[in-house]
């Protein structure tokens, strides 16, 4: 079975309820993607979630997976307490893919069962949706460029053909955190240019996607962005499907760009 669903969404912890609180319905075109999204899920029975975030555990020169037996989100640093029920790993998928990668990419495994937020969030937010599925969190390698995550998820998609399992992967990451004068990491009127050109490209399908790889690094440097390397792997993972991007959310209210797409394909 290969691939069955590809999505890339945004790890704001206001959209947790418990967390965003008064917050929580700025963000309703979102909530709403994640909806959509979790909903095809459970249409596609999917047996694995792979989630790639970029603020995992590990080495920046290294691919991480966690081999976790089981994995929860931890969001005592947002000041909720509670911790979400766990979530089984897929030790079978991991050594699968250590043994198929290695040495051509730098792969190293850890196994922590509190799960950063960047993997944490989009964990939560979908599991209700197919409460029986397995997770895999990969931590994507920071310190390689655009082009090298996408022939990581070009090999990636290669092991997961050979599996008979409905596979899923989500791609979490922000865009730029830089769009206004109370964003993060302060206003720079780069973040709007970098949003605003990998906005189009993305729409452009997959003949957009040499150029996404291509994106100047000074820019999304000063973006100040952490979704180009998640989605780097994803679209790797895609090379070779005839995909059609709808574009679900894009929004801006707290000074970072949070934008959702579903990858459709066939």
């Amino acid at each position: 079975m290969a691939l069955s669903l590809a999505a890339l969404l945004p790890h704001s912890p206001l959209l947790v309820p418990e967390i965003g609180k008064a917050n929580y319905s700025f963000l309703e075109k979102t909530i709403a993607a994640y909806e959509q999204i979790g909903k095809k899920l459970a249409e596609a029975a999917i047996d694995t979630i792979i989630i790639i975030s970029p603020h995992g555990h590990g080495s920046h020169e290294s691919f991480v997976l966690n081999v976790a037996p089981d994995m929860s989100p931890d969001f005592r640093d947002f000041g909720c307490l509670q911790i979400p029920a766990p979530t089984s790993g897929d030790a079978i998928l991991v050594d699968q893919i250590k043994n198929a990668l290695r040495p051509d990419f730098p792969i190293e495994l850890d196994s922590q069962s509190n799960l950063d937020y960047g993997s944490g969030i989009p964990l939560y937010l979908l599991k209700k949706y197919i409460p029986g599925a397995k997770a895999l969190i990969i931590t994507t390698a920071n310190n390689l460029d655009p082009k090298a995550q996408a022939d990581f998820g070009a090999r990636l998609s290669g092991v997961i053909a050979q599996r008979n399992k409905n596979i899923a992967v989500i791609a979490s990451g922000d865009l730029s955190h830089r769009l206004k004068k109370k964003s993060p990491g302060g206003y720079s009127p780069k973040g709007a240019k970098f949003d605003n050109r990998l906005i189009d490209l993305i729409s452009e399908g997959p003949s957009g996607v040499e150029a996404i790889l291509a994106i100047d690094k000074k820019l999304a440097t000063e973006a100040g962005e952490c979704g180009l390397r998640p989605l780097a792997i994803t679209l790797g993972m895609l090379g070779g499907l005839n995909w059609v991007p709808e574009i679900l959310a894009y929004q801006t209210d707290f000074g970072i760009g949070y934008l959702s797409v579903d990858f459709k394909f066939n």
